[in-house]
């Protein structure tokens, strides 16, 4: 790739279970904190199957005039005002204003998986108890790519859009079509990204009848929320339905130095693959190609991986299938590998932007976040740092991405030095 195309992390944010506030999200994490707690979002019925959750905090809209009630009336969904709050928070970061003359050079392609569902659910419980016609933005709200319009809007970005959905690896596959769009000279800028508030009742009780959000074995109590969440651990049962947002701005490494723009990070490599055989069990094959040709995108070595930020859901047989598939690539010398959802639970399509951030953040400060909650699955023989954040200078990190339908999304960042 021409290297004067090749994208940089200018900046970055991003909200969570564990926090609104980066630093504040940081810290926790690094200290090993879950963000994992009791779920409040609705009413919980008597026999309904999960009661624990990764929310995300309030936040406070005074300081962001954007935020305010009277602009945000009709976006009801929580998904807009989060998805405005960390991409304007990302451009004030990177020092950017969008201005006339880059407009046309910017591309959005910050994305959800889930959208604004929640809007269109309300809307039909009202015409079916009482007939009510639903409010004139209960479509806006609920049409997925409207979160990448409304971001548009709202910065003034008018070059190429697109709302890419490969459910739970949408943030990655967000970071990947931004490349691309910058790769291919159709934009110097791309705000990319992802956001999902997936904790509505039908959402959390249908994760539950397919077995995938975590319920406390038959016949025994439930652990505490915080250790419900235990990717790559010996009896693990599944994923703790969450919450987030983050959004990455990146820009060819051209027009970063040509604006003065600083940056220490850059997206080396990334590839996507189908796995064409199942639609919520994992492919091996494809997971493990799909992790190879990252790697040989950004033109590196299996050795030259420092630290993986894994997909990790905390199910069995996906956890399995990751655990396998880092072995073939990288033999028996796998690196040290984070869970961040262990801390966070899985916020669906907007996890992987999350977790970017996190790698990208642990990059630069040479921690790797721990796997709180970890108790080696002797079939698992991984590096998943249960006693802690580790101090580990770092140049390149893989990030895994794996959704339902079999879409595989895997990026490289590497530290300019």
């Amino acid at each position: 790739m021409d290297m004067d195309k090749k994208p940089v992390i200018l900046g970055y944010d991003f909200v969570s279970p564990l926090g609104t506030e980066p630093e504040e999200q940081w810290r926790r994490a690094a200290a090993g904190e879950s963000g994992i707690g009791a779920l409040t979002r609705f009413p919980l019925r008597d026999r309904f199957p999960v009661r624990i959750a990764g929310q995300v905090p309030e936040i406070d809209a005074a300081p962001y005039p954007f935020l305010r009630p009277r602009e945000m009336a009709h976006w009801t969904s929580p998904v807009f005002r989060h998805s405005l709050l960390v991409v304007m928070r990302a451009l004030a970061g990177a020092g950017i204003a969008i201005t006339p003359e880059l407009a046309p050079r910017t591309a959005v392609t910050f994305s959800s998986a889930i959208g604004g569902l929640d809007a269109l659910i309300d809307a039909d419980r009202a015409l079916t108890a009482a007939g009510k016609l639903p409010p004139p933005f209960m479509n806006p709200n609920s049409c997925i790519n409207m979160v990448g319009g409304k971001v548009a809007i709202f910065t003034g970005a008018t070059g190429p859009i697109a709302s890419i959905i490969t459910a739970c690896a949408t943030g990655s596959s967000s970071l990947i079509l931004g490349a691309m769009f910058i790769a291919q000279g159709m934009a110097d800028i791309a705000l990319c990204g992802a956001v999902d508030f997936p904790l509505v009742e039908p959402i959390v009780a249908g994760f539950a009848t397919m077995n995938g959000a975590y319920r406390p074995k038959e016949g025994e109590a439930p652990v505490p929320p915080g250790a419900a969440s235990a990717p790559f651990s010996l009896g693990r049962r599944g994923f703790v339905v969450s919450e987030g947002a983050a959004c990455i701005v990146i820009a060819s490494r051209a027009f970063a130095r040509a604006h003065g723009l600083a940056f220490e990070t850059e997206l080396a490599g990334w590839a996507m693959t189908a796995d064409a055989y199942h639609a919520v069990m994992p492919n091996r094959a494809q997971v493990a190609r799909c992790i190879a040709d990252s790697l040989r995108h950004a033109g590196l070595a299996p050795a030259a991986i420092d630290a993986v930020n894994a997909h990790a859901a905390s199910t069995k047989i996906g956890d399995q299938v990751e655990a396998n598939a880092l072995r073939e690539v990288f033999g028996d010398r796998i690196p040290p590998v984070s869970a961040n959802k262990s801390q966070l639970g899985h916020a669906m399509g907007a996890t992987s932007a999350v977790e970017s951030v996190l790698a990208i953040e642990g990059l630069r400060r040479g921690v790797l976040l721990p796997t709180i909650n970890h108790r080696p699955d002797p079939e698992i023989p991984l590096d998943c740092m249960a006693e802690g954040a580790r101090r580990l200078d770092q140049t390149v990190v893989l990030k895994n991405a794996f959704g339902f339908g079999g879409c595989n999304a895997c990026l490289v960042f590497r530290r300019v030095t």
